[in-house]
């Protein structure tokens, strides 16, 4: 994880409660819908990257085009914007742990106008040795050092957030339960409801719809992306076969929503006791681990703090320079450059990408209102991802348009705001806008994609031959090739998505309805976990001899 996350949890839990982090959970359906309908499409796809698979699926210049423009929309400048929110993160936890510090004597500098804490210019040599090791390890090394990272940064959670409960302040988990309102344990949002104290997740209706009904299919996010990709596609892509890319994924989900959160939240929910009141309440997570842990642990927790700054790092850079350097550079600049003029390309934009998401962090002020801009400004493409696998009227221009048009209407938006000019639909703050802007894209992409022609014949077979998707969407391309056997079976696989929802929602309310003493109910979750878990072994061991893993196909 980043080490964003459990501050950001910490920050959530302080406003809404436990239910704030409905924000984030609502990706569990997206992932899912990953895992079951598109990790071993991507697998078959046999490309290095989700920008790359652009010109396997369309042709002509507006392929070029989106290709040229995805790399740099999501190599570069939204990448160095995820780059920059982790390390403001990781500013935050050093300045609480070492409030005054100072780097060569002094406590802030200025570099061409932007003004560094010695804490910022600390994170980006942190940022600059990371770009080392990213470069001399690659993507498999990257994956190792994830994992050695993950089991570090995990464990000193969970060893912090024992200690946290067995202050004498505290009382362990019942006296935590004593000490706060029963609202602040409310894992479902109170919807309509005004908060009243701490934890009520105050949401209209309209707003809890949007999260978990248009949120998660719509908007692209770093991790959470429609259909897969990016950093995501690139572990799916590098699995060994289709069967391990659908269990690997399968497995980042459970952890992922399941096994990481709940350290987190018990600590957040200390730091309410402990520091109520908090201006930033974000950093009530770093001050617990400053004020309960004795200093060997806290040692430990704030090098797995720096473990994980470095898995997201190593990451991100990894995952933006691949953009960079084969879908822009390799593609378009230098096509008939040598390997090692590559790797010297591929050093620049690592070291290059560090330093100008260091500069976009000395303007950052808000995490959370990064993460809503990005949300925003991509309604409406998550579509288009998801339908360009199993539909095949699906272009280039649809998905350029679907990039471009919530871009424009977001930057439009802010643009009029301070000349109170408003854009019907976007006066509403985040997430409710999503409704007006996934509207906008989606009406923009389908105007789009019937006014220009389909991709070209040729490409569509290839593509057909290669993937062999199944639906009813492929059916006049399905028509030219009667011997390749298209993936059957979808209905099933619907039934296996919802399996996969339900065992990650019952695992995860299960665990934290025994955390918070609800036992009941805790194990009423966890035996539904269990059920879903039985039915997916079921029908995944039924099926494998075709249907999901490696159906037959022709060879292009």
């Amino acid at each position: 994880f980043a080490a964003d996350t459990p501050l950001a949890v910490t920050e959530l839990v302080a406003q809404n409660g436990i239910a704030g982090n409905w924000l984030w959970w609502n990706f569990v359906f997206g992932g899912m819908l990953t895992v079951f309908f598109f990790a071993r499409l991507w697998r078959r796809s046999g490309v290095l990257t989700d920008v790359e698979f652009v010109e396997l699926r369309y042709t002509g210049r507006a392929a070029a085009w989106l290709r040229g423009i995805k790399a740099v929309y999501f190599g570069l400048l939204l990448n160095v914007i995820i780059i920059g929110w982790v390390s403001l993160a990781m500013e935050t936890v050093l300045t609480t742990l070492f409030p005054g510090m100072t780097l060569f004597g002094r406590t802030s500098f200025d570099v061409l106008g932007f003004e560094f804490s010695a804490a910022l210019l600390l994170v980006g040599l942190l940022v600059l040795l990371v770009a080392v090791y990213s470069l001399l390890s690659g993507l498999w090394g990257v994956m190792v050092t994830d994992v050695f990272q993950f089991v570090i940064a995990i464990g000193g959670c969970i060893i912090l957030a024992v200690w946290a409960v067995d202050l004498p302040e505290i009382g362990g988990l019942a006296g935590l339960r004593a000490k706060l309102p029963d609202s602040t344990f409310r894992m479902l949002p109170t919807v309509g409801e005004a908060a009243e104290g701490a934890g009520v997740l105050a949401l209209s209706a309209l707003a809890f719809v949007a999260y978990v009904g248009v949120q998660w299919w719509s908007s692209w996010y770093p991790g959470a992306e429609p259909g897969g990709g990016g950093y995501i596609a690139q572990r799916m892509m590098s699995a060994k076969d289709e069967k391990h890319a659908l269990f690997a994924t399968l497995w980042f989900n459970v952890a992922h929503y399941c096994l990481r959160p709940w350290p987190w939240i018990i600590v957040a929910l200390v730091a309410l006791v402990l520091y109520p009141g908090l201006d930033d309440p974000r950093a009530g997570f770093v001050l617990v681990m400053r004020d309960v842990l004795p200093p060997g642990l806290l040692g430990l927790l704030f090098a797995a703090f720096l473990a994980a700054f470095m898995s997201t790092i190593s990451t991100q850079l990894n995952w933006g320079t691949s953009y960079l350097v084969n879908d822009l550079w390799r593609r378009f600049i230098r096509p008939d450059g040598d390997e090692r003029h590559y790797v010297l390309v591929a050093r620049i934009t690592t070291f290059a990408l560090g330093a100008i998401s260091l500069f976009v962090t000395a303007r950052l002020e808000s995490i959370s209102g990064a993460w809503g801009l990005i949300l925003t400004a991509s309604a409406g493409l998550g579509l288009v991802l998801i339908l360009r696998w199993y539909w095949w009227r699906i272009n280039a221009w649809s998905e350029l348009a679907a990039t471009v048009a919530p871009i424009v209407l977001t930057a439009a938006a802010l643009v009029l705001q301070p000349m109170g000019i408003t854009i019907p639909g976007l006066e509403s703050p985040f997430p409710t806008n999503l409704f007006a802007v996934t509207a906008f894209t989606t009406v923009v992409w389908l105007v789009a994609t019937f006014v220009t022609r389909p991709t070209e014949a040729a490409t569509l077979d290839a593509f057909y031959r290669r993937i062999h998707p199944g639906g009813p969407g492929w059916k006049p391309v399905a028509a030219r090739h009667p011997d390749v056997v298209p993936d059957a079976g979808l209905g099933a696989l619907a039934l296996d998505w919802l399996a996969g929802v339900v065992l990650v929602y019952s695992t995860l309310f299960g665990v934290g309805n025994l955390l918070v003493g609800s036992t009941l109910t805790g194990v009423g979750c966890l035996v539904l976990a269990g059920l879903a878990t039985g039915f997916l072994a079921w029908d995944l061991n039924r099926r494998e001899s075709g249907m999901v893993f490696a159906a037959p196909r022709a060879r292009p």
